[in-house]
């Protein structure tokens, strides 16, 4: 079916376009300046942006699906404006077999929502020992490479890694924290959380990696980018790389954009993450980083459990936050409308950045461009109800929260994937 959206204001990477009427016909953006439709859609004072690419998703297939599917995990992903996910390949089994990757891939193409991406695991079982069969994995259509939910002890491991990808034209993503540093610590080490009596996991262990991990690409050459940072210092580590003209970039998550340490003062597993909530400094720092580019994206790092495990004691509840839904209401209303942070930058974060991390062409609305489109209701207000998300994980350390700016329709190709204009 066509769509015509007419009179919303147009945003992306580029800038604010002003009002216009889009006609989507045949999976593409057929015109701007309107035309006959099998279907109208009414969006003054709405914002229709490219389609959001989540650059770091764990929708939990193979092997977990009692926690994620592939068929929940992108309807959310389609909730949330995400037009695009990646899927992190720590499941049970790794997606570290070309045959692993291309089944997961043919299972998610039958999926009404977000269009699924694959990483492929840097190393064989993630083990960080020895590397997988990277370039079979990159032929079966893996997008990216990491050991994500490990860290990489072995620098020798990773430099090869980094060489070997970069011939393929692919990133190498980290996790970035020192397994020795962090010991077994499930928050950040503060005077909070000594106080609590949980074991600390010291911002160090992530700055101390980065400065490893910048090392090692200083000498190979190729792509890193550093997963979910989140301290100050770790943020600087990496403004300097970029200074000296190293190919790094960096993400960060909601969570960590919008949460710090004191959320843990009731003790609730919903606020456990790996890396750990930080403190007002660290979330300053990433605001701060995210304006200038020196974050390059926004990405959910989205991690369903089961409500039963998440509501175990916190020492056994698993490290993890569901927010593929949540994601850009959030950051416009506690970003953009709260403190006047740049809405291009953000659209740019969740759409242009993933997207050249990727190699891929920017994502902008202009006639012949893919209808990848997301609507957003700047005017919608209400409060966060995981009892009515798509996720299988229906729980939120947002919940209750009043946000505005709600994706009400997204377009994968021209589909309609998420209505709520109804």
């Amino acid at each position: 079916m066509s769509v015509l959206i007419r009179g919303a204001t147009l945003v992306d990477a580029r800038g604010v376009h002003g009002v216009a009427d889009v006609l989507v016909q045949n999976g593409r953006i057929a015109s701007l300046g309107g035309g006959e439709a099998g279907r109208v859609v009414e969006a003054r004072g709405m914002l229709l942006l490219p389609g959001f690419l989540d650059l770091h998703a764990h929708l939990r297939t193979p092997g977990e699906e009692q926690k994620e599917s592939l068929e929940t995990g992108l309807r959310a992903a389609a909730a949330g404006g995400f037009t695009a996910v990646v899927m992190m390949p720590n499941t049970r089994p790794p997606l570290d077999r070309p045959e692993a990757v291309r089944g997961v891939l043919r299972r998610a193409a039958g999926v009404r929502g977000a269009r699924a991406l694959a990483a492929a695991a840097l190393t064989k079982g993630q083990g960080g020992a020895e590397l997988a069969e990277l370039r079979l994995l990159a032929n079966a259509g893996a997008v990216l490479f990491t050991d994500d939910g490990r860290t990489n002890e072995d620098a020798g491991v990773l430099a090869a890694g980094l060489r070997y990808a970069a011939g393929l034209g692919r990133p190498v993503a980290v996790h970035a924290e020192d397994a020795g540093l962090r010991g077994g610590g499930v928050v950040h080490d503060c005077p909070l959380t000594v106080a609590l009596g949980l074991p600390g996991n010291p911002a160090e262990a992530e700055s101390a990696r980065v400065a490893r991990d910048l090392e090692v690409l200083r000498m190979t050459g190729g792509h890193i980018h550093f997963q979910h940072l989140s301290t100050k210092s770790a943020v600087r580590l990496v403004a300097g790389a970029k200074k000296k003209g190293r190919r790094v970039t960096a993400e960060a998550t909601p969570h960590h954009l919008t949460l710090t340490v004191d959320a843990l003062k009731g003790l609730d597993p919903l606020y456990k993450v790996a890396p750990p909530l930080r403190e007002e400094v660290d979330r300053e720092a990433l605001i701060e980083a995210l304006a200038e580019g020196v974050v390059d994206v926004v990405a959910t790092d989205h991690a369903p459990h089961t409500l039963a495990e998440k509501a175990a004691d916190f020492l056994r509840a698993p490290f993890g936050i569901p927010s593929l839904e949540v994601a850009f209401p959030l950051l416009f209303t506690e970003l953009v409308e709260k403190r006047g942070f740049p809405l291009v930058r953000l659209v740019e974060a969740l759409t242009d950045g993933p997207r050249l991390v990727l190699g891929m062409a920017p994502l902008h609305l202009e006639e012949g461009a893919a209808a990848n489109l997301v609507l957003v209701d700047p005017g919608r207000r209400q409060a966060v109800d995981p009892a009515r998300f798509f996720s299988k994980a229906r729980y939120s350390p947002w919940a209750g929260w009043e946000l505005v700016g709600w994706p009400v329709l997204t377009l994968v190709e021209g589909e309609v994937v998420l209505d709520r204009l109804g």
